[in-house]
């Protein structure tokens, strides 16, 4: 259960903070930056939910919200032999499931892309790509973090396949895809008037 009573403690005055094991690292910090990186994906999340998309998409991305909290803690408490007082919170295949059956759902109700598509369209489509690439991100600061450190898996998955769904989110935003926005290879080669 969460606490807080006091917003600032001035104890990452000098570039610290806390893990969840308890152990203090520099705010820049793999892990620091992984987990932050997933925050701000959330934060971003957030301003899909207020750009009105559909009642089945905010479904999705409020549950979504709550999984980025789970993926914050699993990052927040490293991985040891050492066994804890607690069970750590830990992302599982359940949720990487849930995340591709949603992806099956919605991608049936799409025509095949013939084009790569540029991010926009509705404001809600244009905020889920927004989503997407800081997903991304997030999914290379894990891998950076895995460079160094032993991490559950899952949460590598998990945000792999996010970014695939909010791929297809931001098309379903966009009139089922038939409001994409279309690259055309070369289009502004000739001057312009």
């Amino acid at each position: 259960m969460v606490y807080l009573n006091r917003i600032y403690t001035k104890t990452g005055d000098t570039g610290e903070t806390s893990l969840g094991d308890g152990r203090r690292v520099r705010k820049t910090d793999p892990r620091i930056i992984a987990y932050g990186t997933v925050d701000e994906l959330n934060s971003s999340l957030g301003v899909a939910l207020c750009a009105s998309p559909s009642t089945e998409i905010t479904s999705m991305l409020t549950l979504i919200q709550n999984d980025l909290f789970d993926v914050g803690a699993d990052l927040c408490v490293p991985e040891s032999e050492t066994p804890l007082a607690y069970t750590p919170l830990r992302v599982t295949a359940d949720q990487v499931e849930q995340l591709e059956s949603w992806i099956d759902r919605a991608n049936t109700r799409l025509e095949p892309l013939t084009s790569f598509i540029l991010p926009g369209g509705t404001p809600a489509s244009a905020q889920l790509h927004v989503s997407r690439t800081i997903c991304r991100r997030a999914e290379i600061e894990v891998l950076r973090l895995m460079e160094v450190e032993s991490i559950n898996t899952q949460i590598l998955i998990y945000l792999n396949r996010l970014s695939d769904l909010l791929f297809v989110l931001a098309r379903s935003a966009n009139d089922e895809g038939k409001g994409d926005v279309l690259w055309v290879p070369g289009a502004n080669r000739k001057k312009l008037d």
